[in-house]
């Protein structure tokens, strides 16, 4: 698992993700153009501070340090996506790294006044991003704070824009109690770059993993469908 050093802003790279449980700060939002990649990073040449998504690393290290965490976890660079080994393991265990993060930062880019409008409500990772973490901070496009998924109102407004249960915004340890349909049926107006991705970020919702093929397109589905009904004897997911 790579991190970033909150201070430094420089890799750290730990072989076991356990060690870090609790140290870091993860980073839920929507891509845009000139993010920065994980080699950029690396490379940490003199046009990185320049690129327009370097804004997004500095303001959640920054936000961090400030909160009293160590490190922080972001997916547009602390992936190695270069490495289709590296990208298969952290797809595969990102709900548990957003599970396990100290907190999770929302930016909501689009956001001034309506929640409602917010692109992040119509992606496909960001489902994950929201119910994984045992705590998320909502930030609007200038990065000022609007409240987190422990109040009440707010778990409120969310549910009756998502459909997801109020209780399990508050307590995630029930999702996969809930009927695969049920999980899946928050995904359906949910898209994704890739078409794969619509298979694969759903990946930790429905307590799965599978080896990543991009460039099979609808199959990704068809594969997760085969996973879950070979796992589990909840056949709902067969009329989804």
């Amino acid at each position: 698992m790579w991190l970033l050093d909150a201070k430094t802003r420089k890799l750290v790279h730990f072989m076991d993700d356990r060690s870090v449980f609790g140290t870091y700060a993860v980073l839920s939002h929507t891509w845009h153009d000139a993010e920065v990649t994980f080699q950029d990073v690396k490379q940490a040449g003199p046009g990185l501070q320049k690129k327009s998504g370097y804004q997004k690393i500095a303001k959640v290290c920054d936000q961090a340090v400030r909160d009293g965490i160590p490190f922080a976890w972001i997916d547009t660079c602390c992936i190695n996506k270069e490495s289709s080994a590296e990208l298969s393991e952290a797809i595969n265990s990102m709900f548990r790294w957003y599970t396990h993060a100290a907190v999770c930062y929302a930016h909501l880019a689009d956001y001034q006044t309506l929640l409602r409008g917010s692109r992040w409500l119509t992606r496909g990772w960001t489902l994950q991003e929201l119910i994984a973490p045992s705590k998320t901070v909502f930030y609007d496009t200038f990065w000022r704070e609007l409240g987190d998924t422990t109040i009440p109102t707010l778990q409120v407004a969310l549910s009756d824009l998502t459909g997801i249960d109020t209780s399990l915004l508050h307590d995630r340890s029930a999702l996969h109690a809930l009927p695969v349909a049920k999980r899946l049926s928050w995904a359906a107006k949910r898209s994704t770059t890739r078409e794969e991705d619509q298979a694969y970020s759903l990946l930790g919702i429905l307590g799965q993993n599978m080896p990543l093929l991009y460039g099979e397109g609808s199959r990704a589905l068809q594969r997760l469908q085969e996973v879950v009904l070979v796992s589990t004897t909840d056949q709902s997911m067969l009329h989804w």
